[in-house]
């Protein structure tokens, strides 16, 4: 008698519960929600700002004006669309540009990895050096680089080279800064129990170092790549000769011609190229380092 209350009891429960509570469900149920709300909240907030260009161009700018910020289809049409249409026209100039700001900030970054990650390990295992030279890093990186456009052109030759160091000197800090704050944050135990072992100090950095710095490496590496995007895009406002060279050359020719279109559509693909690189160095940290580390789970 008391079994079949029970199971009658249960019974109810069971069918009081609505589907969308029971516990079976719950994780799908929460899986779909979040999926929603991670393609819901951009593309909301992208169709605002679509709603507000067109408000500014067609309605809030005064009618004299509305040619320096063109409708949204007509930066489409103009500067995505058409391939080509004369000779700086069209979306075969502003890749031509972007291309080249491309290769010098691929290889800035480069020489500021090396260069940066190096640095940054003899200031871990030589205290001395740390010391030394920290004092001009936060210099130089507080110091203005548009001021010293004027001396970087006075001391070297070739444009090419002029604009790969403007993008050294403006990434190179955020990598130096993260190796060193990781190479030097290893719990104190852990350097102990290698000590105990008579571990060398290549063998503690190789082994015990590197490998706990490795997610400050890798956001030192996520910032530092942002800001190649931006140095190789300063270094072309400001180191040009002959015909164009750059995206930014490119933006401030468009800027001086009032091409409000392929202004528009040089910007955005300048910041698609930025927002790429820092996407890639995400899903190398998380290829890297995301099963084994905890600030890389659940991304």
């Amino acid at each position: 008698m008391n079994g079949s209350n029970s199971i009658k009891v249960t019974n109810t429960i069971d069918q009081s519960v609505p589907p969308s509570l029971r516990v079976d469900d719950a994780p799908r149920e929460s899986s779909d929600r979040n999926l929603v709300s991670d393609f819901a909240g951009p593309i909301v907030v992208f169709a605002i700002f679509i709603g507000v260009w067109y408000l500014l161009s067609t309605q809030l700018l005064p009618p004299q004006k509305r040619f320096l910020l063109p409708t949204p289809h007509r930066v489409v049409q103009e500067g995505f669309l058409t391939w080509s249409a004369g000779e700086q026209r069209g979306l075969k100039p502003i890749m031509r540009s972007l291309w080249d700001s491309i290769k010098i900030a691929v290889i800035g970054l480069f020489i500021t990895i090396i260069i940066g990650t190096t640095l940054a390990t003899l200031m871990a295992t030589r205290r001395w050096m740390e010391r030394a030279t920290w004092p001009y890093l936060v210099a130089l990186q507080s110091a203005p680089i548009l001021a010293m456009t004027p001396l970087i052109r006075a001391l070297i030759d070739g444009i090419t080279l002029q604009r790969i160091l403007v993008v050294v000197l403006i990434a190179f800090f955020p990598i130096v800064n993260n190796t060193l704050f990781g190479l030097l944050s290893v719990d104190k135990s852990q350097h102990e129990l290698f000590t105990l072992h008579g571990a060398s100090k290549l063998t503690r950095l190789r082994k015990l170092q590197f490998p706990a710095a490795m997610p400050n490496i890798f956001v030192g590496l996520r910032i530092s790549a942002g800001l190649s995007v931006i140095g190789a895009v300063v270094g072309d406002f400001y180191f040009r000769q002959g015909g164009v060279v750059g995206i930014g050359a490119q933006i401030d020719i468009y800027r001086g011609r009032l091409w409000g279109a392929e202004l528009i559509a040089a910007i955005i693909l300048a910041s698609i190229f930025g927002l790429v690189v820092f996407i890639l160095f995400g899903l190398l940290s998380k290829v890297a380092i995301g099963k084994w580390h905890t600030t890389t789970r659940g991304r």
